[in-house]
């Protein structure tokens, strides 16, 4: 496995994802949208991030999924939800902060920048287990698309068989922390708060979920030390 393209959005997940893939191929492109999010500033720390890993290609692509509204991460007129407990976010349905079909959005344009790198790895931070619900972050939708991607590429056409890789999506938060720190992972500029600032809100699903797993390895947070080292909390 030669080369690969990383969905890499900014956040804890995809970070470790981008180590992973630095790890397991010689050469890592990686990919980060600008999608109309509320929480845009991890696109600004998605560059750092991508700067110290030291990757062969960054790019930023923008694709304006806020027109069409519907979640409270591209609607600013939609509150983020407050959580109080991980069983809440286990027992409701798919939440308010999903954005309709982002992540088939995202995999199909990685793809089309996969084509002109003549790769077909793909590589991203989807968990199914220490998640919100989201529909598009389930094994089985990940390997539909894979699927399409072998029916209707170029590659695909030429007998290159695509891979989708989700080295993250059987683990716990703390199990892929635990991941990241054993490759060299860095998460100060890691950024999962759903309401888009530097200083997690403690609030959000994915504050909570964050927490947890740096709660789980009896470590802090390196996103927490760094603010603190800066005065910013």
């Amino acid at each position: 496995m030669n080369s690969a393209i990383v969905i890499l959005s900014g956040g804890l997940d995809s970070t470790t994802a981008l180590y992973w893939a630095k790890k397991n191929f010689n050469k890592v492109f990686a990919i980060t949208f600008y999608y109309g999010q509320r929480h845009s500033l991890e696109v600004e720390m998605a560059r750092i991030i991508a700067k110290n890993a030291k990757v062969e290609e960054h790019i930023l692509f923008e694709v304006d999924i806020s027109k069409f509204g519907g979640s409270a991460l591209t609607d600013k007129n939609l509150e983020v939800p407050e959580t109080q407990s991980i069983e809440e976010i286990k027992e409701r349905g798919i939440p308010i902060t999903y954005v309709p079909f982002r992540n088939g959005i995202f995999l199909s344009i990685a793809a089309a920048y996969a084509e002109t790198k003549n790769t077909t790895n793909l590589v991203g931070g989807w968990n199914a287990v220490d998640y919100s619900g989201y529909p598009d972050c389930r094994p089985e939708f990940l390997a539909a698309m894979e699927e399409a991607l072998n029916k209707g590429t170029k590659l695909g056409s030429e007998g290159k068989s695509w891979k989708i890789h989700a080295p993250l999506i059987n683990l716990t938060k703390g199990e892929i922390i635990k991941l990241g720190l054993s490759l060299g992972a860095d998460y100060s500029y890691s950024i999962s708060c759903y309401r888009g600032t530097e200083v997690p809100c403690g609030k959000c699903d994915s504050c909570v979920l964050r927490a947890k797993g740096w709660m789980e390895i009896g470590k802090e947070d390196h996103l927490i030390e760094r603010l603190k080292r800066e005065g910013k909390i």
